[in-house]
């Protein structure tokens, strides 16, 4: 599959970072929206400020992604498919 999109001429996205798929798993753990020292928690690796900031920091970047949304500010959450719209052509 991903030969196929090669040859559309879209690159593919490049894989997660180790330290990204964690904080990615923390949310389907918590299966809600979360704040950067929520993730800490579940992840068992402090809640300092070096922490929640570099957590954070990961967090603007899957937003910057479209990988995660912050709706409101410090709270993040997984982007959720759009439905699909039936085409009123087809039957």
């Amino acid at each position: 599959m991903l030969e196929l999109v090669a040859e559309d001429g879209i690159e593919p996205p490049e894989p997660l970072p180790p330290g990204y798929r964690e904080v990615l798993a923390a949310f389907e753990q918590a299966g809600h929206g979360l704040r950067a020292k929520g993730i800490c928690e579940i992840l068992g690796i402090g809640t300092e400020p070096r922490h929640t900031e570099s957590v954070r920091a990961k967090l603007k970047s899957l937003v910057d992604r479209d990988i995660l949304t912050e709706p409101e500010p410090g709270l993040f959450a997984p982007v959720q498919p759009t439905p699909a719209t039936p085409d009123p052509d087809s039957t």
